[in-house]
């Protein structure tokens, strides 16, 4: 072995592994908008992800010896429409996609052309359109979505499925056959058909906030990447469907709840629960904007869904001066509401959060007991976590200490596992039985 060898290997591996936190980076910030330009560009969208898939592996094998470029998404999108262009001259069908492409004719329609009320000027909603089509189920449409145009990985959205990976896999898999098969193409849905693929929409971009708030994996708190996109397309949404209550309902709970991320941190990055943070530090802009969001679903009538009683309940939250004066109430009826609507167990979960609050511990223990005891949510770490947090409440602290335990090895995210941990810490020493020998 010459001198320096070991050296140049770590280096080498440091810039490997370099390279792959770039890639990785970029893809969850910008693979929607490289998917949806390269849909745009070839007219097909399983293609268009292989592409980028394409482009994904070019970039770990060149960026450790060369660097990660300048605008990364650029090289990206690049590398994979040269690879598009090398499979078209394979096919003659595609000649004048060749041609087109190759002088760059792919920047959309001409900036004269007249404006359209119904066209959505934005790519990436487009491309959310496209995964809803009617041709697929509510499941897929939204499983679909959220791997392509949120760039989550299959255990991040089984996660949000309360589902196995393996049946995610399938359904994601199914969904871009079904999709390629029927030949959907990259184009504004006629307005007859969005009533239909509004639900898929709505849900998908619900789904999307949802990751963004509260990550399932990874080693943060959130990913307000992926609640801002989600926000970003809740206006657009509303933009091109006015009269829609729901998507007004969505925009004001992603606005209301948003509103708090500056105090869901502290300044060292550490993740700060609802009942301790600064409240001054709310963004009230987005609070004034998402109550007025509310207000006009309202005044569309037709009765709250499941967005506008979500988006009440944030906002009995927003305008409370702290979590002893919030209408838990209120907040409890709400979620009432929301049991008979949806039937989700986590619904019933967070209304044992809010009943706890309202009419004390013992009262959360009891309803959270029977909602174990139908067998729901069985294996998630949350009721163990939400069941600690009232034992302490209680003073039960070893029985606390036991679910604590069990929700922290539950967990997939470490900032939630952090949290767990100090809850853990601040419990008083087990206590110990009348035999016990020091």
């Amino acid at each position: 072995m010459t001198p320096g060898s070991d050296t140049d290997e770590v280096a080498a591996r440091g810039a490997e592994e370099s390279a792959r936190r770039a890639v990785a980076a970029v893809w969850r910030i910008e693979a929607a908008r490289i998917t949806a330009t390269l849909t745009r560009v070839v007219g097909d969208f399983a293609l268009a992800e292989d592409l980028a898939q394409d482009a994904l592996g070019e970039a770990l094998a060149t960026w450790p010896t060369k660097g990660v470029p300048r605008n990364p998404a650029a090289w990206l999108t690049a590398v994979a429409k040269r690879r598009a262009i090398d499979q078209w001259r394979r096919d003659v069908r595609h000649r004048d996609r060749l041609s087109e492409l190759a002088f760059g004719i792919d920047q959309g329609s001409p900036t004269d052309a007249p404006w359209d009320p119904d066209t959505i000027d934005d790519d990436v909603l487009r491309l959310v359109f496209i995964a809803c089509h009617p041709v697929l189920g509510a499941e897929a449409q939204v499983a679909l979505t959220l791997r392509v145009v949120a760039g989550l990985t299959t255990e991040e959205i089984a996660a949000a499925f309360l589902a196995p990976v393996a049946t995610v896999q399938q359904r994601i898999v199914r969904a871009k056959k079904r999709i390629a098969d029927a030949g959907v193409a990259f184009e504004t849905p006629p307005r007859e058909e969005l009533p239909e693929r509004m639900r898929g929409v709505l849900a998908t971009i619900y789904l999307l906030f949802t990751e963004g708030h509260s990550a399932s994996h990874g080693s943060t708190w959130m990913r307000t990447d992926l609640a801002a996109e989600a926000v970003r397309l809740g206006r657009v949404l509303v933009a091109l469907a006015p009269d829609h209550a729901e998507a007004h309902a969505l925009l004001a709970l992603m606005e209301l709840t948003a509103a708090r991320f500056p105090a869901r941190t502290d300044a060292g990055g550490e993740p700060v629960l609802l009942e301790d943070q600064d409240r001054r530090r709310w963004d009230r802009d987005a609070i004034r904007r998402g109550r007025a969001a509310l207000a006009r679903a309202v005044e569309l009538g037709g009765g709250l869904g499941n967005y506008g009683l979500q988006a009440a309940i944030a906002e009995c939250h927003a305008v409370a001066a702290s979590v002893a004066t919030t209408d838990w109430a209120r907040i409890t009826a709400l979620y009432d509401g929301l049991v008979e609507l949806t039937g989700s167990p986590v619904v019933e979960l967070n209304r044992v959060v809010a009943l706890a609050h309202g009419e004390g511990p013992g009262a959360g223990l009891e309803a959270l007991d029977a909602l174990l005891g139908r067998g729901a949510l069985a294996g998630h770490h949350l009721p163990h976590a939400v069941r600690g947090e009232l034992l302490t409440r209680l003073g039960h602290s070893d029985e606390a200490r036991a679910e604590f335990e069990l929700a922290a090895a539950g967990t997939n995210n470490d900032d939630e596992r952090r949290v767990l941990a100090r809850k853990l810490a601040a419990l008083p020493p087990r206590q110990r039985g009348p035999g016990t020998k020091n």
